[in-house]
């Protein structure tokens, strides 16, 4: 069977408060039907043999299904994957303690794993109890600082529906002073270029436009390295592309996210753009600060 012709079913499971029920939202306004909290017994009813035609599916399991655990769960999705008829995948949502601390206490949700025990302990046991299957998971998603739009925007990058979907790029800038962008596969640290920031007519502006574009673009290091980041994607593309990837994140990276970055990524993109290539720019930290 055609891979255009097997039904894409993605399997969601991951860390509660990670992000699962937004996820399944996000994939459902991409395309696909959501089911969510399954036992995992059911899963072979859902998904029959020779059942009608059906829509792109997306099925959240996680550790409330009263039948939970991790060897039937990764048994049910190999046996999934063996089938002709499907292009079965597992997503599992990843997220550090601290920001799983913070989303339960500021919602007062109850994890599902510390009823009688603290929040903290609670989180510890259930990534212990998730981890046969984030080892088996063919995406790893951490969403510790993905939040809605951002969500979005890599669960359609990865997972957009269509006969060939090739291979999605998406460039983005980012401060370090935030922290690396953990959906990126490739990250580029900028900071050696001259610094716009300190030229108080530049400051306000952002790599965008064409003044701070032009300072930026006539230190002398920049178009060696701008040539070796184009060389290097050359190569690189065509063997994602032919290795069956169909997303790729690569991160600029300056100091305050408003300058460097943001002038590489522009520059990037249009130059991917030219040839052909899908590809969205996305400027992570441009409107933190203006100072």
């Amino acid at each position: 069977m055609e891979a255009s012709d097997r039904q894409p079913v993605i399997l969601v499971t991951g860390l509660s408060g990670a992000g699962r029920s937004s996820s399944l939202k996000a994939l459902e306004d991409i395309g696909y039907e959501a089911v969510d909290n399954l036992p995992i017994a059911l899963l072979p009813a859902l998904l029959a043999p020779g059942a009608a035609a059906r829509r792109p599916l997306v099925v959240g399991v996680d550790v409330r299904g009263r039948d939970f655990a991790a060897e039937p769960l990764l048994a049910e999705i190999e046996r999934l994957k063996r089938r002709s008829d499907l292009d079965a995948r597992l997503l599992f949502l990843d997220c550090d303690a601290d920001v799983l601390v913070r989303r339960f206490t500021e919602t007062r949700r109850r994890h599902p794993i510390a009823v009688d025990r603290p929040l903290a302990d609670g989180i510890q046991k259930e990534r212990a109890l998730m981890l046969p299957i984030r080892e088996r998971a063919d995406e790893v998603l951490d969403t510790s600082t993905l939040a809605g739009a951002e969500l979005r925007r890599v669960l359609w990058n990865r997972f957009q529906l269509g006969a060939d979907r090739g291979l999605s790029v998406t460039v983005t800038s980012f401060s370090f002073r935030h922290g690396l962008p953990r959906e990126a596969d490739l990250v580029l640290d900028v900071r050696f270029l001259e610094n716009p920031h300190y030229d108080p007519v530049l400051r306000p502006l952002d790599g965008r436009d064409e003044s701070v574009a032009e300072f930026i673009a006539t230190d002398p290091d920049f178009e060696p390295f701008f040539a070796s980041i184009t060389a290097m994607l050359d190569r690189l593309i065509p063997r994602y592309y032919r290795e069956g990837k169909s997303y790729l994140t690569i991160a600029f990276g300056c100091t305050g996210g408003r300058h460097r970055s943001v002038f590489l990524a522009e520059r990037l993109g249009a130059w991917l753009a030219k040839r052909g290539q899908r590809v969205e720019i996305v400027h992570r930290d441009v409107d933190r600060a203006r100072s």
